[in-house]
């Protein structure tokens, strides 16, 4: 019987209410996920389950912190995420009742466009028989990298990485950082990976590809100046000898964060059946 209660006293307007709370909070969530603030966003809730379950178990005093801090939580969101509220609140004021679609177009455009960008710089160095360093940054932001190198900050384009890797000039000894959609620096120093087990047919440059690879979670792009062999670092793995269709495919999931543990494993057991 108090089930039936409790679904007559639902209305067709407290479905639509939820449905369309669910879809923006599911909207939300998305247009965080790719950004460092989705790490933040997850520690909140991880406090508000703890300060729930400090209540149910009357741990007063853990009760009593967690509530004191949530209550300033507010403030705190406004502050940490300004650059996403203020993405967030810019579409919405340009896109109107669009803001809900969060420009997933747009995104899908301009991620093409580096893709494309980054493995045509690599076909032109590979025909040249130039070496090349691309490290694409991701969640794990390498600032203290950035700074060994010469700042940027431009637009990604092929003609300008086929240059800067020119041999002689300079910029083309060591690493170039793209990251957040432009070339962030370029001549930056890269760990060396201390991997006893790499091949010692592998140079300085695929171990500092290598050893970038294995301390963060950045994507790796490395063209052999020796053989012309196109390669991808990822988690410490190194991949070899990439066709432009798997290069292609490493790079839209490095873009778009889809390289996850479970991902990475099946991209890397797809990519040796190019090994040579």
């Amino acid at each position: 019987m108090p089930s039936l209660f409790f679904l007559s006293t639902i209305k067709i307007t407290d479905i639509i209410d939820i449905l369309i709370v669910s879809y923006f909070i599911y909207k939300v969530v998305v247009f965080f996920r790719n950004t460092r603030a989705f790490q933040l966003l997850k520690g909140i809730v991880v406090l508000l389950i703890f300060s729930q379950i400090s209540e149910i178990l009357h741990l007063n005093t853990i009760s009593f912190i967690l509530r004191n801090t949530m209550q300033v939580g507010l403030i705190a969101i406004v502050i940490l995420f300004q650059p996403e509220i203020r993405s967030a609140l810019s579409k919405m004021g340009s896109k109107g009742l669009k803001i809900f679609n969060f420009d997933d177009d747009n995104q899908e455009d301009e991620t093409n466009y580096l893709v494309r960008q980054i493995k045509e710089a690599s076909i032109t160095l590979t025909k040249l028989g130039y070496g090349a360093l691309m490290v694409i940054e991701r969640d794990i932001k390498i600032g203290d990298i950035i700074r060994t190198g010469i700042p940027l900050n431009s637009s990604v384009t092929s003609e300008l990485l086929v240059n800067i890797f020119v041999p002689n000039t300079p910029l083309h000894d060591g690493a170039v950082i793209i990251g957040d959609k432009k070339i962030k620096a370029a001549a930056c120093f890269l760990p060396l990976s201390q991997n006893e087990g790499i091949s010692n047919e592998l140079g300085t440059r695929h171990r500092a590809g290598i050893g970038i690879s294995e301390s963060t979670d950045a994507v790796v792009v490395i063209v052999s100046e020796e053989t012309g062999k196109i390669s991808v670092a990822i988690e410490g793995t190194l991949t070899r000898n990439l066709s432009e269709e798997t290069l292609e495919t490493v790079l839209k999931k490095a873009f778009t964060h889809e390289i996850g543990k479970k991902s990475r494993k099946n991209i890397v057991w797809r990519f040796k059946k190019n090994e040579k």
